[in-house]
C-alpha cells in the first residue's frame, strides 16, 4: 500500500510515500515512549515557547502551507490560507496561556493545603481527517503538547504531504525528537496503535462510524478518548430575519470548502412565514457561485476531495428525490470533472429520507419547513447528530432563547458556527463526546491530580 497525494481538482498524481511496516510503527511508538518522561518534566514555560516557534513557522511558510492544501485536497486558495492563519492563532493562544490554564489550583479542606496538580497522561494518538488538513491537527497537538504530552498524528491517507509538513513544522520549531511524529499507517493498523501500552490516549475528528469503532478499543482499554464527529447543523430562519444578510451568511456557511465541513450548515429550517421571501434569494446566491481551479481567486466552489465522496453524495441526493425532495437548483455532478458537484438545494425535505436522517458532506442544502418558532426547534433536536447550529433573527433575546433549546455542542445567533481557541469546540449525541480548544481543551488530556497535605 501506498498514500498517494493526487489533486482532486485535475486528478495529477503529485506525490506517493510508501506506508510504514511494523518495525517502523514499533520505532515512532519508541520513540515518543523515551521522550515522554522529559517532555513532561520540562518547565511549563519553556514548552509554551517552542509552541511560540511553531506559531511563527507556520506564519513563515504561509504560502506554501497553503498551496499544499490547495493542491492536495482542493479547498479554494484563500481559504487555505486562513486556515494556515488560524492554525498559528491556536498556537499562539496556547503559547500564551498556557501557564495560567494549567497553574496548580487550590482547594480549601482539611489540609494545611490541598490542591489540583494538572500532569500529562502520556502519549496521544490523533486521528485526523482531510477537510481542514492543518487547522484539526494544530487544535489537538497545541494544547496536548503544551500540556506536557507527546503526540501521534494519524492523518487521513489523501494529505500525507499536509501530514509531514505538519511534523516538519515541529522538528524546526525545536521541540524534542519524539515529541511529535506523523504515522504513515493505514486505517486497519490504528486498532493496534491504540492498544498499545505507550499510548495513553486517543482523539478522533472523523465520521461517526470511525468514532465508533475507536471508542470501542479505547473503551476496551480503559483509555481516556476525545471524539469530534459528523454533524447535520441547523440553520433557523425566523420571520424576523434580515433577509439580505441572513442570505448571505446562508451561503457562506453550506458552501465554504466545498461543503466539507462538520460544522458547515446543512438543514436550513426555515418558518413558513419567511420562506417565500427566503428561498428565492438563497436560489440566486447559489446560483452564483462558480466552480474552477481552487488556485483561482475567480472561484467560489471548490472540488469534492476524491471522487467517491462525490458519488455517494449524489447518491444521496438521488435517494432523496426518489422519496419526493424537490430539487430547486443544481443536484446533480458537473459535467466532464470528476469531483466537482453543482451548487444545490433540495427543498421539501422530509423525515425518512437520507437527506434528512444523514450528513450531506458536500455542497448541497436541504430546506425544511417549519410552522413556526417551536415547529423550528422541534426539527432541529430532531437529529441523532448534534454539533453546531445557528438561529437568525432581528432579535437577539429571542435568538438566545432559542439557541439554548437546541440539543448541540454549540449555538450562534446570526453569525456562522465556527471553532474559536478562545471557545470550547465539540459535540453531544452521534456528534461526539470532550471538547477541544479553550479551558476546557487543554485539560482533556491531563490527570486532575489531588493533593493533599497536612
Amino acid at each position: 500500500m501506498a498514500f498517494q497525494s493526487i489533486n482532486p481538482a485535475n486528478g495529477e498524481r503529485l506525490a506517493e510515500y510508501p506506508a510504514w511496516d511494523s518495525a517502523a510503527i514499533e520505532q515512532a511508538l519508541a520513540e515518543a515512549a523515551r521522550a515522554a518522561p522529559a517532555w513532561a518534566a520540562t518547565p511549563l514555560a519553556e514548552r509554551c515557547a517552542l509552541m511560540r516557534r511553531a506559531a511563527a513557522i507556520l506564519r513563515e511558510r504561509r504560502e506554501a502551507l497553503a498551496r499544499t492544501i490547495t493542491l492536495e485536497m482542493g479547498k479554494l486558495r484563500r481559504e487555505a490560507l486562513a486556515e494556515v492563519d488560524k492554525s498559528a492563532l491556536g498556537c499562539e493562544y496556547y503559547a500564551e496561556h498556557g501557564v495560567a490554564f494549567l497553574a496548580d489550583e487550590e482547594i480549601a479542606s482539611d489540609a494545611g493545603r490541598s490542591f489540583v496538580a494538572w500532569q500529562p497522561l502520556g502519549t496521544v494518538l490523533a486521528v485526523m481527517p482531510w477537510n481542514f488538513p492543518l487547522w484539526q491537527v494544530f487544535r489537538f497537538a497545541a494544547p496536548a503538547l503544551v500540556a506536557g504530552n507527546t503526540g501521534l498524528l494519524k492523518h487521513a491517507s489523501n494529505v500525507p504531504q499536509c501530514a509531514l509538513a505538519i511534523e516538519a513544522i515541529f522538528r524546526d520549531a525545536g521541540f524534542p525528537a519524539g515529541v511529535f511524529r506523523t504515522l504513515m499507517i493505514s486505517s486497519a493498523q490504528v486498532e493496534g496503535v491504540i492498544r498499545d501500552a505507550r499510548v495513553h490516549a486517543v482523539t478522533l475528528t472523523g465520521s461517526e462510524p470511525a468514532g465508533r469503532q475507536v471508542a470501542a478499543t479505547a473503551g476496551a482499554c480503559l483509555k481516556k478518548s476525545v471524539l469530534e464527529l459528523g454533524g447535520s447543523d441547523a440553520f433557523i430562519v425566523l420571520e424576523d430575519a434580515e433577509l439580505d444578510w441572513t442570505v448571505q451568511q446562508a451561503v457562506a456557511s453550506r458552501f465554504l470548502n466545498g461543503g466539507q465541513s462538520c460544522i458547515a450548515a446543512k438543514r436550513f429550517i426555515v418558518v413558513d412565514a419567511v420562506a417565500a421571501a427566503f428561498l428565492p434569494r438563497f436560489q440566486a446566491a447559489v446560483e452564483q457561485l462558480r466552480a474552477g481551479d481552487p488556485m483561482d481567486e475567480a472561484t467560489t466552489l471548490a472540488p469534492l476531495a476524491r471522487p467517491d465522496l462525490r458519488d455517494e453524495l449524489h447518491r444521496q441526493v438521488t435517494d432523496s428525490i426518489a422519496a419526493g425532495a424537490v430539487a430547486l437548483t443544481g443536484c446533480r455532478p458537473l459535467e466532464g470533472t470528476t469531483t466537482y458537484y453543482a451548487p444545490s438545494i433540495l427543498d421539501q425535505v422530509r423525515p425518512g429520507m437520507r437527506a434528512y436522517e444523514e450528513e450531506l458532506f458536500g455542497p448541497v442544502a436541504i430546506v425544511i419547513r417549519a410552522r413556526d418558532e417551536a415547529d423550528a426547534v422541534r426539527i432541529a433536536n430532531d437529529s441523532r447528530f448534534g454539533l453546531g447550529g445557528s438561529v437568525w433573527t432581528a432579535d437577539s433575546a429571542r435568538g438566545e432563547r432559542v439557541a439554548r433549546q437546541l440539543e448541540c455542542g454549540c449555538a450562534f445567533v446570526n453569525g456562522l458556527v465556527k471553532s474559536d481557541p478562545r471557545l470550547p469546540f465539540g459535540g453531544i449525541k452521534a456528534s461526539g463526546y470532550g471538547r477541544e480548544l479553550s479551558l476546557l481543551g487543554i485539560r482533556e488530556f491531563v490527570n486532575a491530580k489531588t493533593v493533599w497535605v497536612r
